[in-house]
């Protein structure tokens, strides 16, 4: 590590992952070294940490004391005494880096994927307390299951309950379970099982001979109501219904998870309007939130909570948005700005696939995909998780009068029915260029979440639909919707305006004419930054008018001088 990188670390401040030790006064005791670097291995991401010694919390420089005899630090001995003092062994990476004020001792430290200690049986985690700044604190075991969870090693669900009996579950929710397999066409091969069959195929009792076992799974997708409560005391769902600062229904349930989603989806069915429009003689209807994306993001909450730690799910509607919150954070890896591209990681795999495999969600695994999609052909704005962080996640799904664009939607519908089905990357570059009116490559790629390249293929296919035009060299190139967007989207000051582009186009070509004496379609395309097909009008417009005469034929074809 050069000192201008080990000053970056620093300027960074005390974070999760970066922790600060001063040895200004002391040298640090190699039990509180060792320490350190077990909370930092158990932070719970997929990153390096860094503990760096000779640094005060305010992110001075003072400088590390020599850690053995002779005036010196022993960089071997140093990672051999963290290597036997913790459990499982954890190999950093030291090193002495000297900065103007002194030397400063990193000690790099890979994450743990597995619970780690001391050597004499201590676990603390680094995490972020309760006044925002990351401290070590004690690791328990729910959290260890928790964490394990999270990194796809444990299915904490399919423990058994071994105080637990067959008797605990409920043979009404096995029948509901396959009435759901018919109506949202689920695996049809289950319904031919019984139900001791059906839970040993969905993992919801324990294998064995005798009398099964009911595990967590089985409890929560059949159990007893008395029995879910008694077992898994973490279940709770909340439903609420806000009317400005007024909370006017606020029911909470501890029901088998079916049955709660079946409650949820009957009490937004009774509050879900729709907006309606004809598109030929068809009538279109246009819900305030789409069905499909709520179902998923229910699901999705249901299937990934941590029912290690307390909280309920909360499902809470209002006029503009439901917000629905699941306790425990993103998987390690997941950010806000990957969700669309990160591989689907189930805290709990086997709740996931038995609600799959009844047809309650999507079995492609991108339900996330789906939710995105659904708001966006809604003429509604993507879902938003940015109320998520590391003990919950948030999702915010926009609707109501107040953020509906039916224009956008009877645009989408129209751009189907002419046989040009639009795909998410499509549809969320054109209502993100409807929304802010231009973008950039680079902003594209950030919406899609994709590299540039995705991203430019994108921009490609629909200025190849004649859905939007670039202007600009490659480095500085600006997009925005075409005219044929524009006058489809029905937006008359973006149509003025795009009279306004179209009137400097024709003045741009007819003075390229009078310069050169011809022009071709591709040749206009690049003057005027606009797509071949909008240039092959321009150029027939200038025809009829009889500003410009057309020789030759298809590809061959060049205007010039009438």
């Amino acid at each position: 590590m050069t000192p201008e990188q080990l000053q970056a670390l620093i300027d960074r401040g005390e974070t999760r992952t970066i922790e600060f030790k001063s040895e200004r006064h002391a040298k640090l005791a190699d039990d509180d070294l060792v320490v350190s670097v077990v909370c930092l291995a158990n932070n719970g991401g997929t990153e390096a940490s860094h503990l760096l010694i000779g640094v005060e919390d305010d992110g001075t420089v003072t400088g590390a004391k020599p850690r053995h005899e002779g005036g010196v630090t022993n960089l071997n001995r140093l990672r051999a005494l963290i290597a036997n003092r913790t459990q499982p062994a954890v190999a950093v990476r030291a090193e002495l880096v000297p900065m103007p004020d002194g030397d400063v001792l990193t000690i790099e430290v890979p994450p743990a994927y597995a619970p780690t200690s001391t050597s004499d049986g201590r676990f603390v985690k680094r995490a972020i307390g309760g006044d925002g700044k990351p401290a070590c604190r004690p690791f328990p075991f729910h959290e260890m299951q928790a964490q394990q969870a999270a990194f796809g090693r444990l299915d904490q669900l399919a423990l058994p309950l071994p105080n637990a009996s067959w008797r605990d579950l409920d043979p009404i929710e096995f029948e509901r379970y396959r009435r759901n397999i018919r109506e949202h066409r689920g695996e049809p091969a289950l319904l031919e099982l019984g139900d001791r069959e059906l839970a040993q195929a969905l993992g919801a009792v324990a294998p064995g001979e005798g009398e099964p076992v009911p595990t967590a799974l089985g409890l929560l997708l059949f159990g007893r109501e008395a029995s879910l409560a008694a077992y898994v005391p973490t279940h709770e769902v909340a439903f609420q219904v806000v009317e400005g600062t007024d909370v006017v229904v606020n029911d909470f349930f501890r029901w088998p998870l079916l049955r709660v989603v079946e409650e949820l989806e009957a009490q937004l069915r009774a509050r879900n309007r729709e907006r309606e429009f004809m598109h030929g003689m068809v009538r279109v209807g246009i819900p305030d939130y789409p069905p499909r994306a709520v179902r998923e993001a229910v699901a999705n909450a249901l299937t990934h909570r941590d029912y290690a730690g307390l909280g309920a799910v909360h499902v809470q509607w209002s006029d503009d948005r439901i917000s629905i919150s699941s306790p425990g954070g993103f998987p390690p890896g997941v950010r806000l700005d990957n969700l669309l591209v990160t591989p689907p990681q189930p805290r709990n795999p086997r709740l996931a696939d038995a609600f799959k495999r009844a047809g309650l969600v999507e079995r492609t695994a991108r339900g996330i995909d789906m939710i995105f999609e659904e708001q966006v052909r809604n003429g509604r704005p993507p879902p938003s998780y940015a109320g998520s962080n590391e003990t919950c996640v948030v999702v915010e799904l926009l609707g109501g009068e107040r953020h509906m664009d039916l224009d956008f939607a009877r645009f989408v519908v129209g751009e189907a029915a002419g046989g040009r089905h639009l795909e998410l990357d499509e549809l969320l570059i054109l209502g993100h260029l409807r929304r802010e009116r231009r973008g950039t490559e680079a902003e594209a790629s950030a919406v899609l979440q994709k590299p540039d390249t995705d991203a430019r293929a994108a921009l490609q296919r629909l200025q190849n639909l004649g859905l939007v035009i670039g202007r600009g060299t490659s480095s500085s190139r600006t997009w925005r919707l075409s005219e044929t967007a524009v006058r489809r989207l029905g937006d008359s000051l973006e149509a003025a305006k795009s009279e306004v582009d179209s009137a400097r186009a024709e003045r741009l070509v007819l003075k390229h004419v009078a310069k050169h004496g011809r022009i071709t379609r591709r040749e206009a395309a690049a003057l005027c930054g606009i797509s071949p097909l909008e240039a092959r009008r321009l150029l027939l417009r200038l025809r009829n008018r009889d500003e410009l005469a057309m020789h030759g034929r298809n590809r061959g074809a060049w205007y010039g001088p009438k």
